[in-house]
Parts: structure tokens; C-alpha cells; sequence
């Protein structure tokens, strides 16, 4: 699925480019084989043919509201991940965008019911330290995979290094580093009164 590369900076790369799940057109669909199916029997009733070209006219409204526009604005809604930011567009006529920038980002959240989870889809929240506050995603389709990689892409613009990543002399360091002060009794070699005591 493209997108466009003119969105995109110098030093910028596109990881993943999604659409809202396929579940959303699946009301679309059944109304689309509803209406074809009442045109079809209508021609089948013998009598006056304006019955015919009435349940045709309806149809066909019924089709272009109810079908070809949820379509027309399923493939016109775009999220995409970048090593950078969060892209969301939408719109028909009128094209709205959201950039959100992975650096600012302060969590990643998702829920999905019973339904969603065999589906593979969910709402995604994103919260970041911006004005916008709180940007909400629904039916994103493998959103427990979208969240983990929106968590690594943040945590590797801002230098964070995963668990796995550690040092292990780094603990061992930042201890030497503190005085017995800050470490407290147990730090020092003194015991504590629940110590003494026994």
C-alpha cells in the first residue's frame, strides 16, 4: 500500500503503513449483497415495470451511501509509523492530518474485546507530553504489534535502551558511585534494628 515518500524527511524512514481493519467494511458488504439481491427478486415480480425502476433508483442511493462511501473512505484513511513520527490522514474532498512525533511520546495503550482480539485488530491510544494531549485509533489491525513498535521507535529516538540492553556492571557502578549516606544501612554494613534484634 503507498505512500507518499514526499511526506517524508531526509532522514526519516517509513516502517509500517496501515488502514483501518477490514471488519469495518463488512456492514458495507452485507448492504451492498442486501440490495442486490432485493433489485434482482423485484425484477423477477411481473407487472408494471415502474416497481423495477424505483427499487433500481433506491438501491442505488442505498449502494452509494451505505457501500461505496465507507469504501471511498476506508482507502482514504492512512496511519503510518515512521522512524520519526506517528502519520495519520484522513478525508475525502477534505484531507485532515495528525503528525505526532515519536520523541514526545509519553504511552502507547490498546483494548480490544472478544471480537477484535480473534480479528486481530483494536483501538490504540496514544497519549504524548503535546497540546493534543490524548489521539485515539480504531480498528487498527495487529494494534498489539503497532504498540510495540511505536514503544521501541520512542525509546530508540530518545536513546532508551531496552532490559535486555543493560550493562551489568552498570548497577554495580552507580552503587560505588553513591556514599554510605545515600545508601542507607544496608548499603554501609550496618545493621538494622530488626537486625539487632535478633
Amino acid at each position: 500500500m503507498g505512500f507518499p515518500q514526499r511526506l517524508l524527511a531526509d532522514d526519516e524512514k517509513l516502517v509500517l503503513v496501515l488502514r483501518r481493519h477490514i471488519k469495518v467494511l463488512l456492514v458495507p458488504f452485507l448492504i451492498f449483497v442486501g440490495v442486490v439481491v432485493l433489485i434482482g427478486v423485484s425484477f423477477l415480480i411481473p407487472g408494471q415495470p415502474w416497481p423495477q425502476v424505483v427499487v433500481g433508483a433506491l438501491g442505488l442511493i442505498v449502494l452509494l451511501r451505505w457501500t461505496f462511501w465507507p469504501l471511498v473512505v476506508w482507502a482514504n484513511t492512512t496511519y503510518a509509523i515512521t522512524t520519526r513520527r506517528l502519520i495519520i490522514r484522513t478525508g475525502v474532498f477534505n484531507r485532515s492530518g495528525h503528525d505526532m512525533p515519536l520523541s514526545r511520546l509519553n504511552d502507547v495503550s490498546f483494548s480490544h474485546n472478544i471480537v477484535e482480539r480473534m480479528l486481530g485488530c483494536g483501538t490504540l491510544v496514544v497519549e504524548s507530553a503535546g497540546e493534543q494531549g490524548q489521539l485515539k485509533l480504531e480498528d487498527v489491525p495487529k494494534v498489539e504489534l503497532v504498540q510495540h513498535t511505536l514503544h521501541r521507535l520512542s525509546d530508540d529516538l530518545r536513546g532508551v535502551q531496552g532490559a535486555d540492553d543493560v550493562d551489568p556492571g552498570l548497577a554495580r557502578s552507580l552503587d560505588d558511585a553513591f556514599d554510605d549516606e545515600y545508601r542507607g544501612p544496608a548499603g554501609s554494613g550496618e545493621r538494622t534494628p530488626d537486625e539487632r534484634r535478633t
